[in-house]
């Protein structure tokens, strides 16, 4: 999705009939389509192919061939597409600058690597949801698939180098990109403390176990609100702006280091001063304090925000049976030196077959009707 905000054609193969299995994830529905899958297809393309048909397979074959493919990517179980001549051994002997991009659970080799992955799974094993939660309570999974996205994050920048290791020496590349490696990684400040403290870390709930004490969540009167102090000066300011002048100069607190081991006491004072006024007054307080805060939102309260707006982060469409639809994104960056397209609509299963086959493909409609008539490919016929 990415790779086709920033302008690539990007084309989705789904099976035949029921397609990505994300189209049935719900509800919620808009008409009939799945809203998780709204939300994470547009500026794609599909078509339906029966990978299992010889000559379905053979359609993906020949796409190298005929050198409009530049990128693959793909999220099967190791080996499987090898077995359908769809791997990349098979598919770089024809076309030798193809980047194959595979998405997998726990990468391509390993004692877990023909083993199933999904978001859930790899945030487990990783220890992601145990250090997610109420503190003192039960592991919790993010609110939403963080490992998914991060993975998908790596893709991205993964594909973009191995373009720009081809356009410098003509050869492309496999990508090993899996759930497990993309996650490990994130918590790193954690990872590396027990590395050299031995420090098991657990569920923090509102706070943040860093070296640093004030990124902190704080309920208010009528909310809660987040607050980064983050050095001696930061730390000054937000007892001056809470009228807690007393506390900066207490000797328990003059230092990050001080703060950190006195943490549950100081946290008992600044909650309890946080309690007394309702979340709208604390941040008008801090504006221009130079301390970082800000309010935690509901999705409703998000899209209110007038920085949200002012950077474009909704996007509208029309879709061919959900109609307008609207999906956060923008996408998140921006570039000087060009614009970037408007958006298509997320596609219906095997929309731009027809499409695809012959403008893209450069089939003749003698040979696209025999495919279909042979059901090794197929059409969506809802205009």
């Amino acid at each position: 999705m990415i790779l086709g905000d920033l302008g690539a054609e990007v084309i989705k193969v789904e099976r035949p009939g029921g397609g990505d299995d994300t189209r049935t994830w719900g509800p919620p529905f808009v008409a009939s389509e799945s809203v998780y899958f709204l939300s994470v297809n547009r500026n794609k393309k599909s078509i339906a192919v029966d990978l299992k048909h010889r000559r379905g397979a053979e359609v993906i074959q020949q796409v190298p061939t005929r050198g409009v493919t530049s990128v693959l990517v793909e999220n099967f179980l190791p080996g499987n597409l090898s077995r359908l001549g769809l791997g990349y051994a098979e598919l770089s002997r024809i076309n030798p600058g193809l980047v194959y991009c595979s998405v997998s659970g726990y990468g391509q080799t390993g004692p877990q690597a023909r083993t199933p992955g999904y978001d859930s799974i790899a945030s487990a094993v990783s220890g992601m949801m145990h250090i997610t939660g109420p503190e003192d309570g039960e592991p919790v999974r993010p609110g939403v698939a963080m490992t998914d996205l991060a993975t998908g994050l790596y893709a991205h920048g993964a594909v973009m180098a191995a373009l720009l290791h081809r356009q410098k020496t003509g050869r492309g590349s496999h990508i090993d990109c899996n759930l497990l490696s993309a996650q490990v990684p994130l918590p790193i400040h954690l990872s590396v403390g027990y590395f050299y403290s031995n420090q098991i870390t657990s569920e923090w709930g509102f706070s943040q176990q860093v070296s640093a004490l004030c990124l902190q969540g704080f309920r208010t009167r009528d909310g809660h609100l987040v607050l980064a102090a983050a050095n001696n000066r930061q730390f000054v300011t937000v007892c001056q702006v809470l009228e807690l002048q007393d506390l900066a100069a207490n000797p328990n607190y003059r230092t990050n280091q001080l703060r950190v081991q006195n943490r549950k006491q100081l946290l008992q004072i600044l909650s309890q001063r946080f309690m007394q006024q309702n979340s709208a007054d604390w941040l008008r307080r801090f504006q221009g304090s130079g301390v970082p805060v800000g309010p935690i939102n509901s999705i409703q309260e998000v899209f209110s925000e007038p920085q949200v707006k002012h950077n474009g982060l909704i996007q509208e469409m029309e879709h061919p049976t959900a109609g307008r639809i609207a999906v956060p994104g923008g996408p998140a960056v921006r570039f000087s030196s060009f614009p970037l397209s408007g958006p298509t609509p997320p596609p219906l299963i095997g929309q731009h077959t027809v499409q695809v086959l012959r403008d893209t493909l450069s089939y003749s409609d003698d040979v696209i009707k025999e495919l279909l008539e042979s059901r090794a490919v197929a059409q969506n016929e809802v205009s």
